[in-house]
């Protein structure tokens, strides 16, 4: 039986270019852009997308009633987060004056500063954006048939620091080494976009419709 992948939509996130890509990997998987929290428990993997304020992006999740559906799925089955999908995992973010999230990991999302200063010795635009190599720190399944510090696509002005360091899957640098990526268990969450990242975002997703946990 094909399996089920459910791409969540709160309203808020690049979910076509996302569906598409994880389609483009997943064979004959049926891969599903939903707010259902249902169809979300039933999936075999899920796909937690984002982009935005994290304000605006916890309001979202709120107002589609699916806070419970998506900290059940990322406890439960393959489960990947990216950019927005990795932040609101943390306890708080420093946006908008402070946001709760959704708490899964202890860990906060701050703003970079804005004074680090580049190769050229000018200031660095924020937001981060464009093509940056990516240090895995630790092994993992969806690095399988990806090169160490392959480039991948950043657009974010918000990194998150994780309490427990051992989350840490990889790190960036950009004026300071952030992550790029957590992962634990069955939970794979990234800062990057595997779906603009060309060929290495591909293999990072087909990796993940393969995962076996």
């Amino acid at each position: 039986m094909a399996q089920k992948i459910a791409v969540i939509d709160y309203g808020m996130g690049n979910l076509r270019s996302v569906s598409k890509a994880v389609e483009h990997v997943a064979g004959d998987a049926e891969v599903r852009v939903t707010d259902d929290p249902t169809f979300i428990a039933a999936a075999d993997r899920v796909v937690f997308p984002g982009q935005g304020a994290a304000r605006d992006c916890m309001a979202a999740i709120s107002e589609h009633h699916l806070n419970r559906a998506i900290l059940r799925a990322a406890e439960s089955k393959p489960f990947l987060g990216i950019c927005m999908g990795l932040q609101v995992l943390m306890g708080y973010s420093y946006e908008n004056n402070g946001t709760e999230l959704l708490g899964l990991f202890d860990g906060r999302v701050k703003r970079f500063d804005g004074l680090a200063m580049g190769d050229s010795g000018l200031p660095l635009k924020i937001p981060h954006m464009g093509w940056s190599p990516v240090h895995q720190v630790t092994t993992h399944p969806l690095w399988q048939g990806i090169d160490d510090r392959s480039r991948f696509y950043f657009v974010h002005s918000y990194r998150v620091v994780p309490e427990d360091i051992s989350l840490i899957a990889a790190t960036t640098d950009y004026g300071v080494r952030f992550t790029a990526a957590i992962a634990r268990d069955n939970l794979f969450a990234t800062q990057f976009h595997p779906e603009k990242s060309a060929d290495v975002g591909l293999q990072l997703l087909s990796n993940f419709v393969n995962w076996a946990i």
